[in-house]
């Protein structure tokens, strides 16, 4: 068995999946997570899938007490800081809710990890700093900017990263900034349940093919791409919990032969490095399924940028880690889960 991680929110949607690949990867973890746009449920369902008991504590990173008896009862190489709200509609409408959160909490968290010398960190990021990109595709050099509450949460928890590690060398902090994810895990039992109206539009495809929604609202044709919609980076949720293991394994081999040399402040992105349209998208997923997904077009969306689309060789020649599944793949595994699964992880009927 490989080191102890304490994996806040991994009862999320990218959490759940990073806890099978970690287990897979030989690694104890601890589960924590609010629940507040999560499921016990997912917990049960990984325990199912990995045949192993999963160790869940209902707590808010922001509960400075509860994560100190967490701290003091495990012995952690490090942490995987999923813990945070993700709506970028929402946090336009609920600024302060998102930087309350998601600033707050994480340095809330860095301060008990500080005081339990747990100095290893996997931070769930965004490529929502980057702003609207000046060009295509993205590297991690390219200039920080957002353009979203949401966005500026993130960004602003990375400097704060980068200030500990230039305060501090004993810190080793990664910072992993996401693409699109998409997708579910390939047994369908595990997949992404957002409470309400999904925010996400893979979820909000599979909702209206499976019945739940009448149809898609697509948020903008003008933009300058392709056909006019939004062209995103999208990444299968199994490439991403891969690329978590991967950062991890990084941090293992840095820490053991650079005993006094820190990774300081690392962002990396992960991302497939292709860019697909919203309607490409969705044309992919009435192919793969046979569905039928009605929509409509609508203004464009507070805080959308027209063309997203990474670069991902850092990730490769450090990690070692590429993306390997495709958009075929993503819109199967996405019905898998959500033809099997039409209320998510509620099991009443529609």
């Amino acid at each position: 068995m490989k080191n102890k991680i304490l994996v806040t929110g991994g009862a999320g949607y990218i959490g759940s999946h990073t806890c099978i690949a970690l287990h897979e990867a030989g690694y104890d973890i601890v589960v924590y997570d609010n629940l507040s746009n999560s499921s016990c449920e997912a917990i049960n369902r990984v325990s199912i899938l990995t045949g192993k008991p999963i160790e869940f504590i209902k707590g808010d990173i922001r509960d400075t007490e509860m994560l100190r008896q967490v701290f003091s009862s495990n012995y952690f190489f490090g942490v995987i800081h999923f813990a945070g709200l993700k709506s970028v509609g929402e946090s336009v409408s609920k600024p302060l809710l998102y930087y309350n959160n998601n600033i707050s909490g994480t340095i809330n968290l860095l301060e008990v990890m500080a005081e339990y010398d747990v100095k290893n960190i996997v931070f769930s990021s965004s490529a929502t700093v980057y702003g609207d990109p000046e060009k295509l595709p993205i590297d991690e050099s390219s200039p920080r900017s957002c353009t979203n509450p949401y966005g500026q949460s993130k960004l602003a928890v990375e400097y704060i990263l980068e200030d500990l590690a230039i305060s501090d060398d004993n810190w080793n902090l990664i910072s992993l900034r996401y693409f699109n994810p998409v997708g579910a895990h390939p047994s369908g039992k595990i997949g992404e349940d957002p409470n309400d109206i999904p925010n996400n539009l893979m979820p909000y495809i599979s909702q209206v093919a499976v019945g739940k929604l009448d149809k898609l609202n697509i948020f903008g044709n003008d933009y300058s791409t392709v056909d006019g919609t939004g062209v995103r980076d999208f990444i299968h949720v199994s490439d991403l919990a891969q690329g978590h293991v991967a950062a991890l394994n990084h941090l293992e081999q840095q820490t053991s032969l650079n005993k006094n040399r820190s990774v300081g402040f690392l962002p990396i992105n992960l991302g497939t490095g292709r860019g697909t349209s919203v309607l490409e998208l969705v044309n992919a997923f009435i192919q793969v399924t046979g569905q039928a997904i009605p929509y409509q077009f609508v203004g464009r969306r507070a805080g959308d940028v027209a063309s997203c689309c990474a670069s991902a060789y850092k990730a490769k020649v450090l990690l070692g880690w590429e993306a390997k599944l495709s958009i075929t793949e993503m819109c199967q595994d996405t019905w898998n889960w959500q033809s099997n699964n039409p209320n998510g992880y509620r099991v009443k009927d529609i």
